[in-house]
């Protein structure tokens, strides 16, 4: 049974949503990319970036009281544009709360913050190539794809084991 729209309450992330947050974000990697992440570390990670707004932020989506989605922000400095995009990731929702426009609704809060700020230039995320559905939600809301492609190094041997 659909829940109403109004239902749902969208809000920073506080640290007491630590668990839910690493919880999504495991959910999430198994989901889109078939890997099993280590729960410590991504514990870990949730938790510096909650106890580092420099870092970015999250929203959380709730029901009831509880946390049924989240995203992640984070930014980046444009010097062609003197102004920070802000990248959206993370983007998590219960598989019981999909197709509901929840989203459509966090995507829709996060604009609103980035045009307040009056530092913020534009909204980014990345797609898996195949997300077709995705991609299509994303059109909706007015993104189109860009021209690049993403590429990376990740480093093997980090984290650098703890000092003892």
């Amino acid at each position: 049974m659909p829940i109403p729209p109004d239902d749902y309450l969208i809000r920073l992330a506080q640290p007491q949503d630590q668990g839910a947050i690493a919880a999504f974000n495991q959910a999430l990697a198994l989901e889109t990319e078939h890997r099993t992440l280590d729960a410590a570390t991504v514990a870990a990670g949730v938790a510096q970036l909650l106890a580092r707004p420099e870092l970015g932020f999250y929203l959380v989506a709730e029901v009831a009281g509880r946390p049924v989605a989240c995203l992640l922000v984070t930014s980046e400095w444009s010097d062609w544009r003197n102004g920070l995009f802000w990248w959206i990731q993370s983007v998590y929702i219960h598989p019981h709360h999909r197709r509901q426009g929840l989203f459509r609704r966090l995507y829709s809060h996060v604009e609103t913050l980035a045009r307040q700020r009056g530092d913020v230039c534009g909204l980014r995320l990345y797609v898996e190539q195949d997300n077709t559905p995705a991609q299509a939600t994303y059109r909706t809301l007015g993104m189109a794809p860009t021209a690049y492609q993403i590429y990376e190094t990740t480093f093997t041997d980090f984290p650098p084991p703890p000092a003892q």
